[in-house]
Order: C-alpha cells, then sequence, then structure tokens
C-alpha cells in the first residue's frame, strides 16, 4: 500500500469507528489493478451488468475471441452484431457495446482524455453512451482512473455493507448514505470500497433493495 493509500486509511479509520473496526479486520486498501483499456474496460462493464461474475466472464471470453483477441472501438466495429450475440451478448449489451465503439471512434464520446477530466463531466461523457449509466461509470471513475473521492450510493454492495458494518434495523438509503459519506472527503472511494468488503466479512446475503 503506497504512502497516499496509507494516508486514506487512516483518514477513514479516525472518521468512524465501525469503518476503523473493519479495517482492523481487512487490512490495507487494495483494489483491482487498472486495465489500462479505457474502451475494453468499459465494454467489460457493460457486460457484466446483471449477471453473476462466471457466467459474465465467460461471456466476455467468447467476446474478446469473437472480435479477434484485442478489445479496441475498430475490432468491435469489424465484427457482426450476429457474430456477438453468439458469443453470448444480449441483444441490448450487443446494441450498448457498438453505440460506445461507434461513438468512440466518431469522438462524440472521446475516451482518450478522460483522465484529464474532472469526475462529474466523465459521468456527463460516459453516461451518453447507451448502457452506461452513473453507477458504470462511477466504477470506471474508482478502478480504472482511481479517483479517490467517489461515493456510489445507488451501489447495493455499498449500501448493503454500511449497513452491516453498523448494525442497521434496515438497508440504508441513498440519500441518507450520501450525506454520511460527507465525513470521509476526500477519500470516499476508500470508504466505498471497505463497504463492498464488509460484505465478505460479515457473510451474510444481501439485503434486498426496498420496493
Amino acid at each position: 500500500m503506497d504512502a497516499e493509500a496509507a494516508a486514506a486509511v487512516a483518514a477513514v479509520s479516525a472518521a468512524d469507528p465501525a469503518l476503523a473496526a473493519l479495517i482492523e479486520q481487512v487490512g490495507g486498501f487494495e483494489p483491482r489493478r487498472p486495465e489500462g483499456n479505457y474502451f475494453a474496460t468499459l465494454a467489460r462493464s457493460i457486460m457484466f451488468q446483471q449477471l453473476a461474475g462466471r457466467a459474465a466472464a465467460a461471456i466476455h471470453a467468447r467476446f474478446v475471441a469473437a472480435i479477434g483477441g484485442s478489445v479496441t472501438p475498430e475490432a468491435v466495429l469489424a465484427t457482426s452484431p450476429e457474430a456477438l450475440r453468439a458469443a453470448g451478448l444480449s441483444a441490448n449489451k450487443t446494441a450498448a457495446i457498438l453505440d460506445l465503439a461507434t461513438r468512440a471512434t466518431d469522438g462524440s464520446v472521446p475516451l482518450e482524455d478522460l483522465h484529464t477530466l474532472e469526475d462529474e463531466d466523465i459521468i456527463a461523457r460516459l453516461s451518453g453512451v447507451r448502457g452506461i449509466g452513473r453507477w458504470t461509470a462511477e466504477m470506471f471513475l474508482i478502478f480504472e482512473l482511481r479517483r479517490m473521492d467517489v461515493w456510489p450510493v445507488d451501489d447495493f454492495g455499498v449500501r448493503n455493507g454500511w449497513t452491516l458494518m453498523h448494525a442497521l434495523p434496515e438497508l440504508i438509503k441513498p440519500r441518507a448514505l450520501l450525506a454520511e459519506g460527507d465525513r470521509f472527503r476526500p477519500y470516499r472511494s476508500v470508504a466505498a470500497w471497505y463497504c463492498w468488503q464488509a460484505v465478505a466479512i460479515f457473510r451474510k446475503p444481501m439485503v434486498l433493495p426496498d420496493g
């Protein structure tokens, strides 16, 4: 864990006793490594939406093979929609990935300079792509760009982890969680990551969302 990550962990730990106790069990902040290919990361995110991990990974592997092994907009656009569907993509996900590839190549949603933009500007740009909403953009910010102050209050895992570690009687609502996050600025991404770890630590089923 580098110096910035260590400082972030110390800050969020000091801001919340329940989180501090969890950090004692989990240890250092160790998110997965960035892929380094913005298009590939976003395409993978679209593919994994609403699918179990193993099923999504199998479809993703077939998708990569179908487009020739290199996940680029050009490779996707050179592949027929029928071939993408045969790899296991739904009609909606095929349309979304084709839209992402088209917009990335025609300049309407440029990807190469995303790292130079502010968080909300990135979310606004990516949300113009079919199949990408705020949640997907927030995951991109946290895991690919390593932005440290993202607080994905609509994520069920973050909500559930927060609820479990604080022993709340019901799943915290996004509006309430938004207010709770203020104490963790400018390291809300770190607090979110520990919320995800809490779900595994407490080993309880995911609380079903309201309504």
